[in-house]
């Protein structure tokens, strides 16, 4: 019932919108965490292509992304990588409730630089001495920052590895520490893991709270169809193959 009352409202919106002649240009705006950079700079020339808008993507922490749109940042749309950011907002009536989509759950690797030396295994092995630096994006504002923190304390090492920890703005800079060897170890997400500079090996999901990552568009857009229209691409036929191969567990798999 709540599909279809979705796709009501994005048939809705894109009519009214595609006979506005006074409507703003075909474009919508993405405000996205970073660890769909990877992923959606796949999906967007394909969603460009089908519906002949054009999509403007900005990546960050979903805390500080939250940020700008509480205090009217320019999106369409927001996909948040925790869904506690998005209902906030949601109660604040930053963005539009009957929209709200979760459209993936999120994972967490152990990532080793391959300058560092052979894979690590385990979360034990950061105590090494061959373990100077370890990146997390910042646990104040990144969802999968607050993700590492949790998996360390859970594993009784927090205290010990603090003084270790180098923060990433997000998740996608702490990902480029361990790129440009300033640290020798990570904890991020998988979506971002695969880049050819780290190895990784999987976190136990068990060890952190589930990254249950929502969208929803936001109230103050010109164009809500349109960014409706982009969640249900991202959610669709299109879009959930590629989420999956970049490690994202799909709504219905979870």
């Amino acid at each position: 019932m709540r599909r279809r009352t979705l796709l009501a409202l994005a048939a809705t919106w894109l009519a009214l919108w595609a006979g506005d002649a006074a409507a703003a240009e075909r474009s919508v705006t993405v405000f996205a965490a970073a660890d769909l950079a990877f992923a959606f700079r796949e999906l967007a020339p394909r969603f460009e292509g089908a519906t002949g808008a054009r999509l403007t993507l900005v990546f960050g922490s979903t805390g500080n992304l939250a940020q700008q749109i509480r205090h009217g940042g320019p999106a369409d749309v927001f996909f948040a990588a925790d869904e506690s950011f998005v209902d906030r907002l949601v109660v604040e009536g930053a963005l539009i409730r009957e929209t709200r989509t979760l459209y993936a759950q999120g994972r967490v690797v152990l990532a080793t630089a391959r300058g560092a030396g052979p894979r690590l295994q385990a979360l034990d092995e950061l105590r090494g001495p061959r373990v100077r630096h370890i990146a997390i994006a910042n646990p104040a504002h990144a969802p999968y920052g607050r993700a590492a923190e949790e998996v360390l304390r859970r594993r009784g090492l927090w205290e010990a590895l603090r003084p270790k920890l180098v923060y990433g703005e997000n998740v996608r800079h702490a990902l480029q520490f361990l790129q440009t060897g300033a640290a020798d170890a990570g904890i991020l997400a998988r979506s971002v893991a695969d880049a050819p500079e780290i190895e990784w090996a999987p976190v136990d999901p068990a060890l952190h709270a589930p990254l249950d990552q929502v969208a929803a568009v936001v109230r103050r857009s010109p164009r809500p169809g349109l960014g409706l229209a982009f969640i249900q691409f991202v959610t669709g036929a299109a879009g959930r193959p590629v989420l999956r191969r970049y490690g994202f567990r799909m709504p219905g798999e979870l």
